[in-house]
């Protein structure tokens, strides 16, 4: 019967009926019948259901070689408005744990992507937000991975603006590692490359982070959520995409509360995570509506980091038992930041403050500054005459890491010493890769290098009672073989948790 049909399929559908039937068979009727459904499908439009539920049957069948011939074979069924339905349940299919299988749903579905790329993005979206977790989970990926391999013929600005338009409809109730997804599958279309597309995803970025909700930092889940938004956004922000909605929130409600922070992942130091993250921003914000009041509350948060030098004894020796803490890692971020924003209000140290604030924020910075130093000599002289292998060891590591820090410390305490305090100075954050300078900055890096703040600024504080600078015995003095660097490890994002508590899905087949 089946050699009846090959010959005259067009005139037989009784014939073409008992292939279908087939699939309800032995072994080998089932094989035979996955190859001649899909071959003489477009022959019998009447008939188009009924050889579809078929072959969807043979990719259930419990013989693997059936399902993978069966499913192998799917695209032939791919035309006019069956292609969406077929994109849905190639979709489903996703969820098999046979490698060759998947391999061979992935491939199927690559194939009727460049028959109808909507077509089949409606089926894969269509199971996205109403599949079987693992079928959510797995299409969310295929997209992830796959759109980025399609050629340009394929992902045309109609079919990237759909793509667009459905994601946003996703993207109302999702999981922290399904929104990074998500978000790196929107950045790679070419049609959100632009200035005015990386504006829309900084505002769909904001969106997510709910930027107009009050800040909870006893909240893990609240305190993940904006962190997680904030990473997706630091690298759209540029000279014409501005972060200045993220820095003022940053400063208003996130700074206040920066020791009250919790995070649901262990080991991490959140309060350096926000620091930075506030740093990396600074750099790219705009106009912002209270300047002043951000800077007084950014300014007031360095204080905290950069201490009084001790009271002196009248034998000399230090007052208080312990040396104060330098945390540089903290600092490095705050001025960064306080230098940044400062640049939009030059005169807030000369004009904003009174005398003895500003007469005592110079001589923290003078000792830090100075204590700085001592810092710098100790680790050129542990990583000096190190190249190659010896450099890659995780203790010199971190000592050229903390090198980069206290250089990075020095240029901008340097620039505030000035008088009137200057914000010219460029320098790249430890943790970023190191721009090429022009002359000028580098010239400007290679005077990190010296010993102390200019010396008219150092004058003045010699009349304060305290003794000025007493070497610390912190992370970077004595125990530089041994210190544990601020900066190691780092908050890791994509923990699945949930941000909209994504209700209950559809379960079983429904194709």
């Amino acid at each position: 019967i089946f050699l009846f049909v090959f010959c005259f399929s067009s005139q037989h559908k009784d014939a073409y009926q008992a292939i279908l039937d087939g699939v309800k068979g032995g072994a080998k009727e089932k094989r035979l019948a996955a190859q001649f459904i899909p071959k003489f499908f477009k022959h019998f439009p009447e008939l188009a259901d009924s050889a579809i539920n078929a072959q969807l049957d043979l990719c259930e069948d419990e013989d693997v070689s059936i399902r993978r011939q069966a499913i192998k074979e799917l695209p032939q069924f791919a035309t006019g408005d069956n292609l969406p339905r077929v994109a849905d349940i190639l979709t489903q299919l996703l969820q098999s744990d046979d490698s060759a299988e998947f391999n061979l749903v992935n491939n199927a579905l690559l194939s009727i992507f460049k028959m109808d790329a909507k077509g089949t993005l409606g089926g894969l979206f269509s199971q996205i937000l109403q599949g079987e977790d693992i079928v959510r989970e797995r299409a969310i990926k295929f997209l992830s991975t796959k759109l980025k391999t399609l050629p340009e013929e394929v992902l045309t600005k109609e079919v990237e603006e759909f793509i667009l338009t459905e994601s946003k409809k996703v993207l109302e109730d999702v999981t922290g590692e399904e929104f990074v997804l998500f978000m790196k599958i929107l950045s790679g279309l070419k049609s959100l490359q632009t200035v005015s597309g990386r504006q829309q995803l900084v505002e769909l970025v904001a969106e997510q982070a709910d930027l107009e909700q009050t800040f909870n930092p006893s909240d893990p889940d609240c305190v993940d959520r904006l962190l997680q938004c904030t990473r997706q956004a630091v690298p759209l922000f540029s000279k014409n995409v501005h972060s200045t909605k993220f820095v003022t929130y940053f400063c208003e409600h996130v700074l206040p509360n920066l020791s009250s922070l919790t995070t649901p992942v262990e080991g991490v130091d959140i309060q350096l995570e926000v620091l930075k993250l506030l740093a990396e921003m600074s750099s790219f914000c705009g106009d912002m509506e209270k300047l002043e009041s951000n800077l007084k509350k950014l300014f007031d948060k360095l204080l905290e980091y950069m201490p009084l030098p001790p009271e002196e004894a009248e034998n000399g020796e230090n007052a208080g038992n312990e040396e104060p803490k330098l945390q540089f890692s903290y600092v490095e971020c705050l001025l960064y930041s306080f230098h940044q924003l400062g640049r939009k209000l030059p005169d807030f140290l000369t004009a904003k403050l009174n005398a003895e604030k500003l007469k005592d924020f110079k001589i923290r910075l003078q000792y830090f500054a100075r204590g700085l130093q001592v810092y710098i000599r100790q680790l050129r002289l542990a990583l000096q005459g190190k190249t190659g292998e010896a450099l890659k060891t995780e203790e010199n590591k971190i000592k050229v890491v903390a090198l980069k820090i206290t250089n990075n410390i020095n240029v901008l305490i340097k620039d505030l010493f000035h008088i009137p305090p200057s914000y010219k100075s460029t320098v790249t954050l430890s943790w970023k890769p190191v721009q090429k300078a022009d002359a000028s900055q580098k010239r400007t890096s290679e005077d990190t290098t010296s010993s102390s703040p200019p010396k008219k600024a150092s004058a003045g504080p010699k009349r304060d009672a305290r003794q000025i600078y007493n070497p610390p015995s912190g992370k970077y003095s004595s125990n530089l073989g041994s210190f544990s660097y601020e900066q190691r490890g780092g908050f890791r994002g994509g923990r699945g948790r949930g941000w909209g508590g994504r209700g209950n899905r559809s379960r079983g087949r429904i194709y």
